[in-house]
């Protein structure tokens, strides 16, 4: 089964929470009126879009209808597509990773599918015959290093840890001075899912970031926040409070599958103006992908 495919499936629940009600609201409405408008804000809103973007989503379309005169209720439907498209325009959604080694580190709360996103994002690269190395650097669960060891080993790279309570910035600096010994291509650097305030978690990013601006001072960057897309408008909170901790560069969005309100896809790229870089469709150790808003609609109207 090819990507597409994949997420065509992926995406069987949200296109039922979004994509049927359409249509069947379109159908169901023999012109274009107020009360039509209205049907699909409720639909787009009830299926995480959110509250911003859905408003910006229904003018825009209003003036789309105006301008270009459509008159029949069906033809609305190409008009949302252009719409979320344009919308979620992909800026460069390749994770950049241009020297050897480059550093991806990945953040966000316990629970999200942290462990496992760098898991599959070790295998990605491996695949792609990079040498990855990972570091423990939540080192505030013991059952964290554990995770990642099972995934070290299943994807078969390399794990730099210590014990449970160790300073995770003392992990990281173990760990470039392997990727620097190994020759590596690719560090990537689990963080602590939770501390105690945005103080402590701001403190402790802070100083993983000085290491590597250390000891890695040229090295290409991903700073990658996970995101779980069944919490819905959760997960925008969450953006919202590592944004003012870390340098969010891309964000990886887990469970799309799980979800009847994909619809949050859209909500993140309109209100956080942060990319989605990869999404996961599946329990499959290749089922997280490079996201494209072109093929997230298709495969959202298919």
């Amino acid at each position: 089964m090819g990507f597409f495919d994949r997420l065509k499936e992926g995406l069987q629940k949200t296109r039922k929470g979004i994509t049927e009600k359409i249509d069947q609201v379109l159908v169901s409405f023999g012109k274009i009126d107020e009360e039509l408008f209205e049907e699909l804000e409720e639909i787009l809103i009830t299926s995480d879009v959110g509250i911003e973007t859905t408003s910006k989503i229904i003018e825009d379309l209003k003036k789309k209808v105006k301008e270009k005169k459509v008159i029949d209720p069906k033809m609305v439907k190409e008009l949302l597509k252009e719409e979320l498209v344009s919308i979620m325009q992909d800026e460069d959604t390749d994770l950049n990773l241009n020297t050897s080694p480059s550093v991806i580190i990945v953040i966000g709360v316990n629970g999200v599918g942290k462990t496992t996103s760098i898991g599959k994002i070790a295998n990605l690269y491996k695949q792609r015959g990079k040498r990855v190395i990972l570091a423990a650097g939540d080192t505030f669960r013991a059952a964290a290093i554990d995770q990642l060891e099972i995934w070290a080993n299943r994807v078969g790279v390399d794990l730099i840890k210590q014990s449970e309570g160790s300073d995770p910035a003392a992990v990281v600096y173990d760990a470039v001075q392997s990727a620097k010994a190994r020759k590596a291509d690719i560090l990537i650097c689990d963080t602590a899912g939770r501390l105690h305030t945005k103080k402590n978690l701001m403190d402790e990013l802070n100083k993983v970031s000085r290491v590597l601006d250390r000891e890695l001072p040229n090295s290409s960057r991903e700073t990658l926040l996970v995101l779980d897309a069944t919490t819905g408008q959760n997960a925008i909170s969450q953006a919202k409070t590592f944004s003012e901790c870390a340098n969010i560069t891309g964000i990886v969005l887990t469970k799309l599958d799980g979800t009847a309100k994909g619809g949050i896809v859209i909500a993140i790229k309109n209100e956080l103006n942060i990319p989605v870089k990869l999404i996961g469709v599946g329990e499959k150790i290749d089922d997280l992908q490079r996201f494209s808003s072109q093929e997230f609609v298709e495969a959202l109207f298919e």
